[in-house]
């Protein structure tokens, strides 16, 4: 096997990969045989090609790159081959009960870090798929990618000022939380009828960006101040929090609602489903 042809496997059937332009590139066949299981994929593809063009206005071509792979001879052959973004469209045109299973496979096989690529884009990207496969908006994922850059910021601060163990961590998010919605991280998932899973992957607009808001204070502090060990990290932590929790009061006094619900962001049973 040449080694710029990697297998992979979807519900144990091989599927080919290989790199190009430092992302993963799948062969379109070899997609196509385990969605259809055609005797012929590379005929159905031929004929999906024009299918597709005729009734959906869309050039299959414009997405593939021809990339040599191994064939089934052991020779290297050109073949069409997609992205992990272009095989998400073009399985949306095969009729297939498949389809959603393997698209979620795409994303955690196509970004999945490699070793052979230092690409931290990669990880963002793969995470960029997973949320709007669960039916989010891109709206929201680019707040919630933003938080999470917000908080790597704040807990890098944290390691470099004397907070070392986890549970120094959670307390001063609790901190955080308190001053900013009155409840802390466990309080707020009992509130919004969560057990396992992660409360800022249900939080709607305003409760993420007043848990930025909380966050970067508290980093912005740490740095300005030059705080260090963890009673004076725990005293910004509240301080952080008291800015965001300020705002978050005077919306809810302008609007006459509270922003901390029991709505979760996604409310249809099936994308529920999905983030258990």
């Amino acid at each position: 096997m040449d080694t710029t042809t990697k297998i992979v496997l979807f519900q144990n059937k091989e599927i080919r990969k290989t790199l190009h332009n430092n992302e993963w590139w799948f062969s379109v066949v070899d997609v196509v045989k385990v969605l259809t299981d055609s005797v012929d994929p590379r005929d159905y593809w031929y004929k999906m090609k024009i299918r597709v063009k005729d009734e959906e206005d869309f050039e299959p071509s414009t997405i593939c790159r021809q990339l040599k792979l191994v064939a089934l001879d052991g020779k290297m052959r050109e073949t069409d081959c997609a992205n992990t973004e272009g095989m998400f469209r073009i399985v949306q045109s095969i009729p297939s009960p498949k389809v959603e299973s393997i698209k979620r496979w795409l994303a955690k096989t196509g970004y999945e870090r490699v070793q052979e690529i230092e690409d931290p884009e990669l990880a963002t990207k793969r995470t960029r798929m997973l949320y709007k496969l669960k039916g989010y908006s891109d709206d929201w994922i680019e707040k919630r990618m933003r938080g999470i850059a917000i908080r790597e910021e704040l807990t890098d601060e944290w390691q470099k000022r004397g907070a070392r163990e986890q549970r120094d961590y959670e307390i001063l998010t609790a901190e955080i939380s308190k001053a900013t919605f009155g409840i802390t991280p466990n309080e707020y998932k009992k509130h919004k009828g969560l057990k396992r899973e992660n409360l800022r992957d249900h939080m709607d607009d305003f409760e993420l960006i007043f848990t930025m808001l909380g966050e970067r204070s508290t980093t912005e502090i740490h740095r300005v101040e030059d705080s260090k060990g963890t009673a004076k990290l725990k005293a910004d932590a509240k301080a952080g929090g008291d800015i965001a929790g300020g705002a978050r009061k005077k919306l809810e006094k302008r609007l006459g609602k509270s922003i901390v619900t029991k709505n979760n962001y996604l409310k249809k049973p099936q994308d529920k489903k999905l983030l258990k």
